[in-house]
Protein backbone atom coordinates (compact mmCIF):
# COMPACT_ATOMS: atom_id res chain seq x y z
CA UNK A 1 0.00 0.00 0.00
CA UNK A 2 1.01 3.35 -0.68
CA UNK A 3 0.99 6.39 1.30
CA UNK A 4 1.33 9.77 -0.44
CA UNK A 5 -1.57 11.62 1.72
CA UNK A 6 -3.31 11.22 4.61
CA UNK A 7 -6.26 9.13 4.50
CA UNK A 8 -9.20 10.35 5.07
CA UNK A 9 -12.00 8.17 6.95
CA UNK A 10 -14.98 6.58 5.97
CA UNK A 11 -18.24 8.11 7.47
CA UNK A 12 -19.72 5.00 8.84
CA UNK A 13 -20.13 4.04 12.53
CA UNK A 14 -17.26 2.43 14.54
CA UNK A 15 -19.33 -0.62 14.96
CA UNK A 16 -18.52 -1.64 11.49
CA UNK A 17 -16.60 -4.45 10.87
CA UNK A 18 -14.30 -5.63 7.79
CA UNK A 19 -12.94 -8.94 7.21
CA UNK A 20 -10.02 -9.41 5.52
CA UNK A 21 -8.56 -12.34 3.62
CA UNK A 22 -5.32 -12.67 2.49
CA UNK A 23 -2.60 -14.92 2.77
CA UNK A 24 0.28 -12.53 2.99
CA UNK A 25 0.61 -11.61 6.91
CA UNK A 26 2.17 -7.96 6.33
CA UNK A 27 -0.94 -7.13 4.21
CA UNK A 28 -3.04 -8.37 6.92
CA UNK A 29 -1.84 -6.04 9.67
CA UNK A 30 -1.19 -2.96 7.11
CA UNK A 31 -4.82 -3.49 6.45
CA UNK A 32 -5.83 -3.87 10.19
CA UNK A 33 -3.65 -0.51 11.02
CA UNK A 34 -5.50 1.40 8.61
CA UNK A 35 -8.94 0.16 9.66
CA UNK A 36 -8.35 0.72 13.12
CA UNK A 37 -7.34 4.20 12.37
CA UNK A 38 -10.32 5.22 10.89
CA UNK A 39 -12.38 3.55 13.78
CA UNK A 40 -13.19 0.42 11.81
CA UNK A 41 -13.24 -3.22 13.98
CA UNK A 42 -11.43 -5.65 11.86
CA UNK A 43 -10.92 -9.37 11.37
CA UNK A 44 -7.66 -11.07 9.86
CA UNK A 45 -7.93 -14.97 8.15
CA UNK A 46 -5.25 -16.11 5.95
CA UNK A 47 -7.47 -18.49 3.86
CA UNK A 48 -10.83 -18.89 3.05
CA UNK A 49 -10.97 -22.13 4.63
CA UNK A 50 -10.27 -19.96 8.25
CA UNK A 51 -13.44 -17.95 7.60
CA UNK A 52 -15.54 -20.30 7.06
CA UNK A 53 -14.66 -22.30 9.98
CA UNK A 54 -16.50 -19.72 11.80
CA UNK A 55 -19.48 -17.71 11.36
CA UNK A 56 -20.11 -14.36 9.59
CA UNK A 57 -21.23 -11.90 12.19
CA UNK A 58 -24.35 -10.62 11.75
CA UNK A 59 -23.96 -6.69 11.94
CA UNK A 60 -22.67 -4.46 9.57
CA UNK A 61 -19.37 -4.60 7.52
CA UNK A 62 -17.56 -5.93 4.46
CA UNK A 63 -14.91 -8.58 3.15
CA UNK A 64 -11.61 -7.42 1.76
CA UNK A 65 -10.41 -10.90 -0.37
CA UNK A 66 -7.37 -11.54 -2.23
CA UNK A 67 -8.23 -12.93 -5.60
CA UNK A 68 -5.11 -15.22 -5.30
CA UNK A 69 -5.52 -17.39 -2.45
CA UNK A 70 -4.57 -21.33 -1.23
CA UNK A 71 -7.07 -23.68 -1.92
CA UNK A 72 -10.13 -21.81 -2.39
CA UNK A 73 -9.63 -18.96 -4.65
CA UNK A 74 -11.49 -15.40 -3.53
CA UNK A 75 -13.66 -15.33 -6.78
CA UNK A 76 -14.81 -19.27 -5.50
CA UNK A 77 -15.66 -17.51 -2.20
CA UNK A 78 -17.53 -15.09 -3.64
CA UNK A 79 -19.41 -17.78 -5.98
CA UNK A 80 -20.06 -19.62 -2.67
CA UNK A 81 -21.55 -16.80 -1.01
CA UNK A 82 -23.82 -15.84 -4.19
CA UNK A 83 -25.46 -19.36 -4.27
CA UNK A 84 -25.88 -19.29 -0.18
CA UNK A 85 -27.22 -15.97 -0.65
CA UNK A 86 -24.97 -14.36 1.97
CA UNK A 87 -24.92 -10.61 0.54
CA UNK A 88 -21.41 -9.06 2.85
CA UNK A 89 -20.07 -6.51 -0.23
CA UNK A 90 -16.86 -7.56 -1.37
CA UNK A 91 -13.83 -5.56 -2.14
CA UNK A 92 -11.11 -7.77 -4.63
CA UNK A 93 -7.54 -6.89 -4.15
CA UNK A 94 -5.06 -8.33 -6.30
CA UNK A 95 -1.19 -8.28 -7.55
CA UNK A 96 -1.64 -10.18 -10.54
CA UNK A 97 -5.11 -9.12 -11.49
CA UNK A 98 -6.35 -9.13 -15.43
CA UNK A 99 -9.27 -7.64 -17.27
CA UNK A 100 -11.15 -11.21 -16.83
CA UNK A 101 -10.75 -11.76 -13.68
CA UNK A 102 -12.19 -8.34 -13.15
CA UNK A 103 -15.22 -8.19 -14.98
CA UNK A 104 -16.27 -11.42 -14.00
CA UNK A 105 -15.60 -10.36 -10.02
CA UNK A 106 -17.63 -7.00 -10.79
CA UNK A 107 -20.61 -9.27 -12.46
CA UNK A 108 -20.94 -11.11 -9.30
CA UNK A 109 -21.36 -7.84 -7.34
CA UNK A 110 -18.22 -7.27 -5.83
CA UNK A 111 -17.92 -3.06 -4.75
CA UNK A 112 -14.79 -2.60 -6.35
CA UNK A 113 -11.61 -4.20 -8.01
CA UNK A 114 -7.78 -3.22 -6.33
CA UNK A 115 -4.19 -3.72 -8.13
CA UNK A 116 -1.45 -4.14 -5.44
CA UNK A 117 0.15 -1.90 -4.33
CA UNK A 118 -3.15 0.56 -3.91
CA UNK A 119 -3.12 4.00 -1.94
CA UNK A 120 -4.95 4.04 1.74
CA UNK A 121 -7.40 6.31 0.42
CA UNK A 122 -8.66 4.16 -2.72
CA UNK A 123 -8.80 1.33 -0.26
CA UNK A 124 -11.04 3.62 2.59
CA UNK A 125 -13.27 5.43 -0.39
CA UNK A 126 -13.65 1.66 -1.41
CA UNK A 127 -14.63 -0.03 1.43
CA UNK A 128 -17.28 3.50 1.88
CA UNK A 129 -19.20 2.60 -1.22
CA UNK A 130 -18.80 -1.53 0.54
CA UNK A 131 -20.39 -0.11 3.71
CA UNK A 132 -22.69 2.15 2.04
CA UNK A 133 -24.35 -0.54 0.03
CA UNK A 134 -24.86 -2.60 2.74
CA UNK A 135 -26.27 -0.19 5.00
CA UNK A 136 -28.71 0.18 1.97
CA UNK A 137 -29.13 -3.52 2.09
CA UNK A 138 -29.73 -4.07 5.33
CA UNK A 139 -32.45 -1.08 5.52
CA UNK A 140 -34.07 -2.72 2.70
CA UNK A 141 -34.17 -6.60 4.13
CA UNK A 142 -35.68 -4.53 7.20
CA UNK A 143 -38.68 -2.76 5.17
CA UNK A 144 -39.40 -6.03 3.89
CA UNK A 145 -39.79 -7.76 6.91
CA UNK A 146 -41.78 -4.85 8.17
CA UNK A 147 -44.10 -5.35 5.35
CA UNK A 148 -43.89 -8.96 5.67
CA UNK A 149 -45.19 -8.58 9.55
CA UNK A 150 -48.20 -6.62 8.25
CA UNK A 151 -49.41 -8.77 5.67
CA UNK A 152 -49.18 -11.47 8.22
CA UNK A 153 -52.08 -9.63 10.00
CA UNK A 154 -54.01 -9.89 6.68
CA UNK A 155 -57.24 -12.71 6.48
CA UNK A 156 -57.01 -14.78 3.73
CA UNK A 157 -59.80 -12.56 2.19
CA UNK A 158 -58.19 -10.13 2.67
CA UNK A 159 -55.35 -11.05 1.19
CA UNK A 160 -57.61 -12.14 -2.15
CA UNK A 161 -58.59 -8.71 -2.23
CA UNK A 162 -55.55 -7.01 -1.83
CA UNK A 163 -54.09 -9.03 -4.54
CA UNK A 164 -57.09 -7.45 -6.88
CA UNK A 165 -57.15 -4.10 -6.02
CA UNK A 166 -53.10 -4.26 -6.43
CA UNK A 167 -54.04 -5.56 -9.82
CA UNK A 168 -55.75 -2.63 -10.89
CA UNK A 169 -59.25 -4.13 -10.61
CA UNK A 170 -62.04 -1.35 -9.58
CA UNK A 171 -64.34 -2.95 -6.57
CA UNK A 172 -67.13 -3.54 -8.31
CA UNK A 173 -64.97 -5.77 -10.86
CA UNK A 174 -63.50 -7.64 -7.59
CA UNK A 175 -67.09 -7.91 -5.62
CA UNK A 176 -68.06 -10.05 -9.33
CA UNK A 177 -64.63 -12.03 -9.54
CA UNK A 178 -65.00 -13.11 -5.84
CA UNK A 179 -68.94 -13.46 -5.59
CA UNK A 180 -69.06 -10.72 -2.76
CA UNK A 181 -71.04 -7.41 -2.59
CA UNK A 182 -69.71 -4.33 -3.24
CA UNK A 183 -69.43 -2.90 0.00
CA UNK A 184 -68.41 -6.00 1.58
CA UNK A 185 -65.16 -5.44 -0.67
CA UNK A 186 -64.86 -1.95 -0.05
CA UNK A 187 -64.83 -2.91 4.23
CA UNK A 188 -62.20 -5.41 3.21
CA UNK A 189 -60.31 -3.25 1.46
CA UNK A 190 -60.28 -0.22 4.00
CA UNK A 191 -58.67 -3.44 6.58
CA UNK A 192 -56.28 -3.93 4.06
CA UNK A 193 -55.18 0.01 3.93
CA UNK A 194 -55.39 0.52 7.06
CA UNK A 195 -53.66 -3.07 7.92
CA UNK A 196 -51.24 -2.25 5.37
CA UNK A 197 -50.28 1.06 7.00
CA UNK A 198 -50.88 2.88 3.76
CA UNK A 199 -53.64 5.96 2.76
CA UNK A 200 -53.31 5.28 -1.21
CA UNK A 201 -53.56 2.43 -3.54
CA UNK A 202 -50.21 3.38 -5.70
CA UNK A 203 -48.33 3.35 -1.67
CA UNK A 204 -49.80 -0.47 -1.31
CA UNK A 205 -48.75 -1.45 -5.22
CA UNK A 206 -45.59 -0.44 -3.76
CA UNK A 207 -46.21 -2.76 -0.86
CA UNK A 208 -47.61 -5.59 -3.02
CA UNK A 209 -44.40 -5.27 -5.31
CA UNK A 210 -42.11 -5.24 -2.82
CA UNK A 211 -43.50 -8.53 -1.50
CA UNK A 212 -43.88 -9.70 -4.69
CA UNK A 213 -47.37 -10.89 -4.20
CA UNK A 214 -49.31 -12.46 -7.08
CA UNK A 215 -51.55 -10.11 -8.73
CA UNK A 216 -54.67 -10.90 -10.78
CA UNK A 217 -54.09 -9.74 -14.45
CA UNK A 218 -57.14 -7.06 -15.60
CA UNK A 219 -58.84 -8.24 -18.63
CA UNK A 220 -60.99 -6.01 -21.28
CA UNK A 221 -64.26 -8.65 -20.50
CA UNK A 222 -64.12 -7.41 -16.81
CA UNK A 223 -67.04 -4.80 -16.39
Amino acid sequence: MTRPNQAQPPAQPSSALVIVVDDDEGIRASLDSLFRSVGLQTRLYGSPAELLAGSLPDGPGCIVLDVRLPGVSGLDLQSQFVRQGISYPIIFMTGHGDIPMSVRAMKAGAVDFLSKPFRDQDMLDAVTAALERDAQHRAEAAAKEDIRAQYETLTAREREVMGHVTAGLMNKQVAALIGLSEITVKIHRGNVMRKMGVRSLADLVRKAEALGVSQTRRTTDQT
